[in-house]
C-alpha cells in the first residue's frame, strides 16, 4: 500500500542462476492466479473503506468531497482548495459587511453633523488605500499664513521688515460664533496677522484665542461671520483618537501645507512611541530645559506640516506634527505631540477670550520701562525669565497696581511672557481701561516670589514703558 492509500500488485520473479531458485512444480500457474484474484478483491475492499474514513473525515472537518487530493493531482487539488476557500472568504465577508453597515449607521446616527463621518482605509492586496480618509479628513485641515514684522540687529542698529511664514492647522470645535482651529504655538508667534485657507482655497482672517509655549500649542478662532456659507458646508471638524492605543510600526497618514504649496499627504508608520526630547521651558522660572515625549514617524513632515495632523487608518488624529523638533539635519524622522497630551490643553486654550487686536489710539498702557531677562543670564544671575522692570513712571497704571523697579512680569492673564517684545505683542489686544491681572516675581532676601497683581490699564497719554 503506498502513501495515498492505493494497493499495487507485483509479482517477485526470482533470478535466473539464483541457488535459491525453486523448480518448477505442477499447479503453480494456477496457485498464483488463485492469489492474484484474491489480492485484487481484498484491494478493493481496503480501498473503498480507506475512501469511505476518509470521506467521513472530510465531512467532519468541513471539507467538500470534491476536494479529494491524489498523488499526481497537486495542482488540481490547489485549485479547488482555493475556489473552496475564497467561496468561504466571501461568505464571510457578506456577514461582516452587514454587520459593518449596522454598525456605521448607528455611529453616523450618533454623531453631531459637525463632525466628519471618515471611511477607514481599505486594504487591497496587502496595500493600504488612504484615499477614503484623506477625502474625510482634508475638509478639517487649513493653512496658516502668518505676516509678522522680523527684527534683526547689526552692529547695535535694529532693523525691522516685514516677513511671511506658512504652518498648518486642524478644525477641531465650533462655538456659535467661531470656528475653532488647533495648531502649533511657533506658527503663529509675533503675527501681525493671521489667515487661514480652507479646503476650497478660501481664505479668512484669524485671531488668536491662546498659546502654550511649554507644548507648542495654540488655538485660533476665525468669526462665522466672515465665512459664507458655501465654506461652512465644505469644512469639517476632525475627529480626535487615542494616541496612547498606538502601536510601533501602526501605519499613519500626515496632512498639511508643506512648504507652503497647500495641502498635501504622506504616508508612513509610527517609528518609536514616548521619544524623549529636551525643549525649553517657562514653567521654570529661569526657563530650564525639560523633556517632553513625542510620537516619532516616518511619513515626511516638513517645513509648513508645522500644526498639521497625523492620523491612523480610520481617520482619527492621534498627533500634531511639528517641523520644529529633531531640527533640519534629521532625515526621515518626523516627530508629533501626541494628541492624548495635547487634548487637554487645547481644550483650555478653547475656553479663552479672543484675542482681537485694538488700534493704537484706544491701546492700554502699562507706564513701564522693562528690559528682558535671556535665559543664560537667569541662569547666570538666579532671576526669572521675563521682563525685568527698570522703572516705573509716577501716576502711571503700574505704579498704582505696585510694581516696583526690579519686579519681573512672567505672565499677563496667564499667558507667558518671555521677553519685552512678548509683553508689547500682548498688550496690543487690551485697550484703554481693562483690566488685567499681571503675575510678577518680586525679589527677597530668600530669593524670587511670585504673586498676581491687577492692574487698570492707562491711556495713550499716560508715560509710555
Amino acid at each position: 500500500m503506498d502513501s495515498y492509500g492505493n494497493y499495487s500488485n507485483y509479482s517477485q520473479t526470482p533470478v535466473q542462476g539464483s541457488p535459491n531458485t525453486p523448480k518448477k512444480k505442477k499447479g503453480t500457474f494456477k496457485k498464483i492466479l488463485t492469489g492474484a484474484f484474491i489480492g485484487i478483491v481484498f484491494g478493493l475492499f481496503a480501498g473503498a473503506g480507506f475512501l469511505a474514513v476518509n470521506y467521513a473525515g472530510d465531512k467532519l472537518l468541513g471539507f467538500d468531497s470534491k476536494s479529494k487530493i491524489t498523488k499526481n493531482s497537486t495542482n488540481e487539488a490547489d485549485e479547488e482548495w482555493t475556489e473552496n476557500e475564497e467561496y468561504d472568504k466571501d461568505s464571510a465577508k457578506t456577514d461582516k459587511s452587514e454587520t459593518d453597515d449596522e454598525e456605521d449607521e448607528e455611529y453616523t446616527e450618533s454623531v453631531s453633523p459637525d463632525i466628519a463621518t471618515v471611511t477607514p482605509a481599505k486594504v487591497t492586496e496587502g496595500i493600504i488605500d488612504v484615499s477614503d480618509v484623506v477625502k474625510s479628513v482634508m475638509p478639517a485641515v487649513v493653512s496658516v499664513s502668518n505676516s509678522y514684522t522680523a527684527r534683526m540687529q547689526y552692529f547695535g542698529q535694529i532693523y525691522s521688515q516685514e516677513a511671511k511664514s506658512a504652518g498648518s492647522g486642524i478644525i477641531v470645535g465650533k462655538s456659535d460664533t467661531e470656528l475653532l482651529i488647533a495648531t502649533n504655538q511657533h506658527v503663529v508667534e509675533s503675527a501681525d496677522e493671521l489667515a487661514v485657507v480652507f479646503v476650497n482655497d478660501e481664505s479668512a482672517s484669524a485671531q488668536i484665542k491662546g498659546t502654550d509655549p511649554d507644548r507648542d500649542l495654540a488655538v485660533i478662532a476665525v468669526q462665522l461671520k466672515d465665512l459664507d456659507q458655501e465654506t461652512i458646508d465644505d469644512i469639517a471638524i476632525a475627529r480626535l483618537g487615542d494616541s496612547d492605543e498606538l502601536d510601533v510600526g501602526d501605519p499613519v497618514i500626515a496632512i498639511g501645507n508643506a512648504l507652503g504649496y497647500g495641502q498635501s499627504v504622506t504616508t508612513g508608520v509610527v517609528s518609536a512611541l514616548d521619544r524623549p526630547i529636551a525643549v525649553s521651558s517657562s514653567e521654570s522660572p529661569y526657563g530650564d530645559s525639560e523633556v517632553s515625549k513625542f510620537i516619532q514617524t516616518d511619513a515626511a513632515i516638513n517645513p509648513g506640516n508645522s500644526g498639521g495632523a497625523l492620523l491612523n487608518v480610520d481617520g482619527e488624529v492621534i498627533g500634531i506634527n511639528s517641523n520644529k523638533i529633531g531640527g533640519e539635519a534629521v532625515e526621515g524622522m518626523g516627530y508629533a505631540i501626541p494628541i492624548s497630551d495635547a487634548e487637554p490643553i487645547i481644550r483650555k486654550l478653547m475656553n479663552r477670550e479672543t484675542k482681537i487686536k485694538v488700534e493704537d489710539v484706544n491701546q492700554g498702557y502699562l507706564g513701564i520701562t522693562g528690559v528682558t531677562v535671556e535665559k543664560e543670564y537667569a541662569q547666570i544671575y538666579g532671576m526669572p525669565v521675563g521682563v525685568y522692570v527698570s522703572s516705573v513712571a509716577d501716576g502711571s497704571a503700574a505704579a498704582g497696581a505696585g510694581l516696583v523697579r526690579g519686579d519681573v512680569i512672567t505672565k499677563i492673564n496667564g499667558q507667558k511672557v518671555e521677553s519685552m517684545e512678548a509683553l508689547k505683542e500682548e498688550m496690543q489686544y487690551y485697550s484703554a481701561g481693562s483690566r488685567i491681572t499681571l503675575t510678577v516675581m518680586q525679589a527677597s532676601p530668600m530669593g524670587y516670589n511670585g504673586k498676581e497683581v491687577e492692574v487698570v490699564l492707562g491711556s495713550v497719554d499716560d508715560v509710555q514703558y
